[in-house]
């Protein structure tokens, strides 16, 4: 599901989940055990986290979604939560490198990171949420607002647009778009780089920079029952069940 190498003082997490990486509720607790494996091993100094083939990740199952309904939500969109928050919140430095497509929770999954980086080529990435017919909980939508220019992001929520590499690159969504066959060399030196910064002033200053977000996010819990509630609501199931229909046809 996730497979765990090391490169010295790298951690490298291969999301290996089907052929899409899609995050369902296994997924999930396994990231969250592998990222708390990765913060207690005092000889991995950082984190490098990408997927197999063409796809990073292709977000939520929403097909396991439909199938499980309103009990499945309860279980899973806590973990969902619990998962990019440990990414988001880890004290060490994590790159994500970006192999392919990454929608909806992939592209949060790679914001949720210290640095990105994409390969080019056909792979996509954005936020769709809305015209999948999904609200943002307030875990992923802190991060979105942390990682992406504010000027930006309310129309890439609201128009549900994916970006290639190069695209991604030059609106700030990635650090840096390489050609595919460069992509694990770059991504572990970054990694590499990262891991030699002074790890408590390194944990400090990434714990004082996103701050605000994990405030909001411990602040808003309460108020999440809201995305919870419409989530699981008829409603939401049958427009997620409508949308995979029509892009199970295409």
């Amino acid at each position: 599901m996730i497979d765990l190498e090391r490169h010295g003082a790298v951690a490298v997490l291969r999301l290996a989940h089907g052929k899409a990486n899609t995050m369902d509720l296994e997924f999930c607790d396994a990231l969250i055990a592998c990222v708390a494996d990765c913060r207690r091993d005092a000889g991995i100094g950082a984190i490098l986290i990408t997927g197999q083939g063409s796809i990073f990740s292709a977000g939520v199952d929403l097909l396991r979604l439909v199938d499980g309904g309103a009990g499945y939500v309860r279980r899973f969109l806590p973990a969902l939560g619990g998962a990019l928050h440990a990414v988001f919140a880890c004290d060490k430095p994590v790159v994500a490198a970006i192999n392919g497509h990454a929608i909806a929770g992939g592209c949060i999954l790679a914001c949720a990171a210290d640095h990105r980086i994409m390969a080019r080529g056909p792979g996509r990435i954005g936020i769709p949420e809305l015209i999948v017919g999904v609200p943002f909980p307030i875990v992923p939508i802190e991060i979105m607002r942390f990682a992406a220019p504010a000027d930006r992001l309310q129309s890439w929520i609201y128009g549900g647009v994916t970006f290639d590499a190069d695209g991604a690159a030059s609106r700030g969504l990635v650090d840096a778009s390489v050609d595919a066959d460069r992509l694990m060399d770059e991504g572990r030196a970054a990694a590499d780089r990262l891991s030699r910064l002074p790890a408590r002033a390194f944990a400090l200053t990434k714990r004082r920079l996103r701050e605000p977000a994990l405030a909001r996010m411990t602040d808003a819990v309460g108020r999440d029952a809201e995305a919870m509630e419409a989530w699981q609501s008829p409603d939401m199931l049958a427009a997620v069940r409508d949308y995979v229909t029509r892009t199970l046809r295409k």
